[in-house]
């Protein structure tokens, strides 16, 4: 099962994968990239673990432990809620808490709650009589193995991390977007590997046309991964909020071209014949749907056009490198 290879990745003695900002970011997301390439529900739970390492780093100085299996549940739908009570390190959260990724496999899990003072996150133990886990929601195939379920909390212990508001305001939120568009790149990868065999296999002009469009776009999506890396590396702390959306809508449009352009290749053949393509494509068509879509497109067009000097200005100096001479620099 996905969930309980990720459960041996992330407890074995040489896992660990560089913080955001530590120099090393674009390490960080190829690790990443590798684990969704190898398998795409295991290297999203390994994205958890990670990402609530770094969480944990950011906002308490402190980490996962050794044997611990952390998901990151933050998922904050209309419908539902789960509410905490408490002071000091003594809470209680009581609600209901949708999109638990790792839910039957973790052993400990970020939380966020509402609080008389705000959203709050939250350190709790999986394995507790006041938590249940209800894995009938998830209906499809599709992302299966991430083992994701709806959480029903009844007065769970859990410790606070950080003051509210603290997991949406610091700067690696953002930097943790990226990471999951890292994910859904490792995943186009893997989606696309059975085109790059078949241009060795065949000799056919339209096959390698497709091929020719996927290569160009997984190279440019790459090389925008890098660059955020050292973007992030440069200033840890300066926002990069307009930069994860642009990353992930333009990473969410390699998964699609990858997606369409593979189909269209190879035909119906490796979706009935091949279990791990036919799974890999199910999975990667849920997982970008974590995107927000065109809400996040409102959100850089509303980012973008704040950073225009003047109503007139047509090319901001954000999107074009500066020039000397006529060359750029």
């Amino acid at each position: 099962m996905n969930a309980g290879a990720a459960f041996a990745a992330v407890t074995a003695d040489r896992f660990g994968l560089p913080r955001p900002g530590s120099g090393h970011t674009g390490e960080r997301f190829a690790a990443l990239a590798r684990a969704c390439t190898d398998d795409i529900a295991t290297g999203r739970l390994i994205e958890a673990h990670a990402d609530a390492d770094a969480i944990l780093g950011e906002i308490g100085g402190a980490s996962v432990g050794p044997g611990e299996f952390w998901g990151v549940w933050a998922a904050d739908p209309p419908n539902t809620q789960v509410n905490a009570l408490g002071s000091d390190d003594e809470w209680e959260l009581s609600g209901t808490k949708p999109w638990c990724s790792g839910a039957q496999h973790c052993t400990h899990a970020l939380i966020t709650a509402h609080t008389e003072s705000g959203e709050r996150l939250f350190a709790i133990e999986r394995d507790q009589k006041a938590l249940r886990v209800d894995p009938a929601v998830w209906k499809t195939d599709g992302m299966r193995g991430s083992d994701t379920c709806t959480v029903i909390l009844d007065r769970a212990r859990a410790h606070p991390v950080g003051p509210p508001g603290a997991y949406l305001e610091r700067p690696g939120f953002w930097h943790g977007a990226i990471g999951v568009a890292a994910c859904w790149f490792g995943g186009a990868r893997k989606v696309a590997t059975p085109l790059y065999r078949a241009a060795v296999r065949r000799d056919d002009p339209l096959l390698r046309m497709h091929l020719g469009a996927v290569d160009a776009v997984l190279a440019a999506g790459w090389a925008q991964l890098l660059d955020a890396g050292r973007i992030i590396d440069a200033d840890p702390q300066e926002s990069t909020r307009r930069l994860a959306h642009q990353v992930r809508w333009s990473i969410e449009q390699v998964a699609a071209t990858v997606l369409d352009r593979t189909g269209r290749a190879l035909g119906p053949g490796p979706l009935t014949a091949d279990a791990g393509h036919a799974q890999a494509v199910a999975d990667l068509m849920v997982y970008v749907r974590q995107s927000h879509a065109d809400r996040d497109l409102v959100v850089l067009g509303s980012l973008a056009g704040a950073a225009i000097p003047g109503p007139t200005a047509t090319t901001p100096d954000t999107v074009l490198p500066a020039t000397r001479n006529g060359q750029a620099r």
